[in-house]
């Protein structure tokens, strides 16, 4: 079975490596696009949502032919993407180091389809616990949610770290444009004091909610920042009961939750099956529901919905989020590319990458497969972005001109939230949008340098390669239903990278022993002593941080 087989021992692994040596390295978009008319209708595929707006995924400026694209789908065949696929939709546990389910898609199932975990349906579960965030954010927006003097809500401060934190920052920013007005969400994920003090700032406990964001709510930083926050509110409000009023728990531990002092019919959980950087589709997602609306953020679960459809029923060939985990695999294991941009036309988005680099680098950051061997290839791009048009004046001259190839998705909608200057802007940003496409593509010649007049040893110095590959990403308008979209097609391109490479991209082991040490050596920040343990740089800047700190 290949879930015991390194991904190179595949036959179509070998084609392919095969196929690259004769003619990938050398392939030429430019010259695909001069024999081919039909190349953009070819290889682009149009997304439908569930609501009829549509996303154009143009695939066709990639360094692919048909037959390329066809030795990437057998690969995906021959590594059992639709059996694993499949086994993820069926609720099996295919995050086998932890022996548990991967169901975040059961979190946008708002068909009611049956979805089931260990024989327990999960359908009602989840949609239970969404009608309480329903019931809970319509109160907080209108007003009837009040604290403890009899004042509306005006502020909502969200405490979490990683998928707690970076799943709602991102998508209350992406969906600015349809919040409420004279309601505000904030978010503390650092455990650097700075950031919860300049949140705190200006803030008025009589008028502030809180929502303390941890599934054990044992999570270090969390709950030191929650704990922090509660002494900032009970100086004002000076009544302990009152932090009934203004506190809500993102958690399944009732007992902790109660202690801390929340009324426990203000805790919303969600199941072990859900995991951190998959999250924000759960009561993590609060934060957002109170902030856009419940009825938008049910939109943005069934944006999500309807990409689990495609990609769960479009055979491979169609398949969008196959096709872009499995040009991602081209390029990382073939072409040795070892990064991934996207680059948000949005200012909205401009959290988008953040977010991405959890979810691509924290599932695929592995290098034992789930044989339990060493991988022999390269797994895990590093995913990195920021917002155009920005990025074009710090980025974009490597892209363009540097020695590494750089593999770039860039995203863009045709209709503007905000079209100013009867929509001027938005045409100039659509304009750099395509541009920088087709720059990448076609580049610039030495004969072309020399037509607009460069001579000598400054030519060289202004020819662009071109063969750059990207992937123009084509919506019509970033709604609830198009984020959620998008946000999905993302999380199966991992999952898609992952099994091709057959490693688990549901666990995270990797963080876990700076954390344990961190424990360690907080408890010897605490003792005068100076610390004779660790290895000499540690022990030297150890002390040296408690001679400068006292």
């Amino acid at each position: 079975m290949s879930s015991f087989k390194l991904a190179s021992e595949l036959p179509a692994w070998k084609q392919l490596q095969e196929t690259y040596n004769s003619i990938g390295k050398d392939f030429s978009v430019k010259d695909a696009f001069a024999k081919d008319s039909s190349r953009f209708s070819e290889f682009s595929r149009t997304f439908e949502n569930f609501d009829g707006s549509k996303i154009l995924f143009d695939f066709s400026k990639n360094l692919v032919n048909k037959e390329i694209l066809n030795q990437l789908v057998q690969l995906a065949k021959e590594a059992n993407v639709e059996q694993l696929r499949d086994e993820m939709f069926a609720g099996k546990h295919i995050n086998t180091t932890e022996d548990r389910a991967v169901y975040h898609v059961a979190l946008r199932n708002r068909a009611l389809r049956k979805m089931a975990v260990d024989g327990k349906d999960t359908a009602k579960e989840v949609d239970d616990v969404l009608q309480h965030m329903k019931e809970f954010s319509n109160e907080v927006r209108d007003g009837k949610w009040t604290g403890y003097t009899g004042k509306a809500i005006t502020d909502v401060v969200n405490i979490g770290i990683g998928g707690s934190d970076l799943g709602p920052v991102m998508v209350t920013e992406a969906l600015k444009a349809y919040s409420k007005p004279n309601l505000d969400v904030h978010f503390v994920s650092n455990i650097d004091g700075t950031h919860l003090a300049e949140t705190l700032k200006n803030l008025n406990a009589e008028t502030t909610l809180f929502l303390i964001a941890s599934k054990t709510f044992t999570t270090a930083e969390t709950i030191t920042n929650a704990n922090s926050a509660k002494k900032w509110f009970l100086e004002q409000a000076k009544d302990a009961s009152h932090i009934a009023k203004h506190f809500a728990a993102l958690s399944t531990n009732e007992e902790e939750v109660a202690k801390f002092g929340i009324d426990t019919k203000n805790m919303f959980g969600f199941e072990n099956w859900v995991g951190g950087r998959y999250s924000v589709w759960s009561a993590i997602g609060l934060s957002v529901a109170i902030y856009i609306g419940f009825d938008n953020f049910e939109q943005f679960l069934k944006g999500a919905e309807a990409v689990d459809q495609h990609f769960l029923t479009t055979p491979l060939e169609n398949n969008i989020p196959a096709l872009g985990g499995l040009l991602s695999v081209w390029y990382n294991n073939f072409y040795n590319a070892q990064t991934h941009l996207v680059v948000p036309f949005d200012q909205y988005l401009h959290r988008f990458p953040a977010y991405l680099q959890q979810l691509s680098m924290e599932s695929n950051g592995k290098s034992v497969t789930r044989a339990n061997v060493h991988a022999n290839y390269e797994t895990g791009t590093i995913l990195f972005g920021e917002p155009a048009t920005n990025a074009q004046h710090s980025f974009f001259q490597l892209v363009h001109q540097g020695t590494k190839l750089i593999p770039s998705d860039f995203i863009l909608a045709a209709q503007s939230h905000n079209p100013i200057e009867n929509n001027l802007h938005q045409k100039m940003l659509a304009s750099n949008f395509f541009a920088q496409a087709e720059a990448l593509m076609v580049g610039k010649t030495t004969e072309e340098v020399k037509a607009e007049g460069a001579t000598g040893g400054l030519v060289p110095h202004k020819e662009f390669s071109g063969n750059r590959p990207t992937t123009s990403i084509l919506a019509q308008k970033i709604t609830p239903s198009t984020l959620g979209a998008l946000i999905a097609y993302y999380e199966h391109v991992t999952f898609v990278e992952g099994a091709v490479w057959n490693i688990n991209s549901f666990d995270q082991w990797g963080v876990e022993l700076g954390k344990v040490l961190a424990k360690v050596i907080g408890k010897e920040l605490d003792s005068e002593k100076k610390v004779e343990s660790h290895d000499a740089s540690t022990r030297g800047l150890i002390n040296q941080f408690k001679d400068w700190s006292i």
